[in-house]
């Protein structure tokens, strides 16, 4: 009786584990935002910040990047790192606006190694005369292993976060190194 009921405790457990296992986690802004980037230049201008390609994560999907979720990273990253003096929410009296597009995110489907690779296009446009003044293709990769942790869709989920880090890290950077 007693081997019975552990072994349908056990069964139980082993269905918990297995429905936490196959929901998808959606990448969130903490995560995929840079925890410091040095950089030199400083713009004295205001700035807003766009974005678009980004996908909400479904019940039966995998892990994905909403574009709402992009967006508040990258505004971390720009006020955080003072890449521009002062970030606007909304598109209404910023010097420039900032258009990130994110075009492609490669999740391998399994796997004890997760190599994601993100393709996202950054522009930013001067608001005065809508001028491109800045324009980058950016390819980012993000890694996760069993050694971060053995359950598959935190693993994933953890790749693509590390993935939208590199792309940000790397926006920021070629950013602060335009001359506007």
């Amino acid at each position: 009786m007693m081997a019975r009921a552990m072994q349908r405790s056990l069964w139980v457990v082993a269905a918990l584990l297995l429905v936490g296992c196959v929901t998808p986690i959606p990448a969130n802004r903490q995560a995929m935002t840079p925890p410091s980037i040095s950089i030199g230049t400083h713009h004295p201008y205001s700035v807003s910040v766009k974005t678009s390609g980004g996908s909400e994560t479904d019940g039966l999907g995998s892990s994905n990047i909403s574009n709402a979720e992009l967006q508040a990273a990258i505004e971390s990253a720009i006020t955080d790192s003072r890449v521009f003096q002062r970030l606007i929410r909304g598109s209404d009296g910023s010097d420039y606006e900032l258009t990130v597009t994110l075009y492609e995110l490669n999740k391998p489907l399994f796997g004890g190694t997760f190599t994601v690779g993100m393709e996202t296009a950054w522009t930013l446009t001067r608001t005065s005369d809508r001028r491109v003044v800045f324009r980058k293709g950016i390819s980012s990769t993000g890694v996760a292993t069993t050694s971060d942790t053995w359950i598959g869709v935190h693993r994933l989920r953890m790749a693509v976060e590390a993935a939208a880090r590199d792309a940000i890290s790397q926006g920021i950077q070629a950013l602060a190194a335009t001359k506007l």
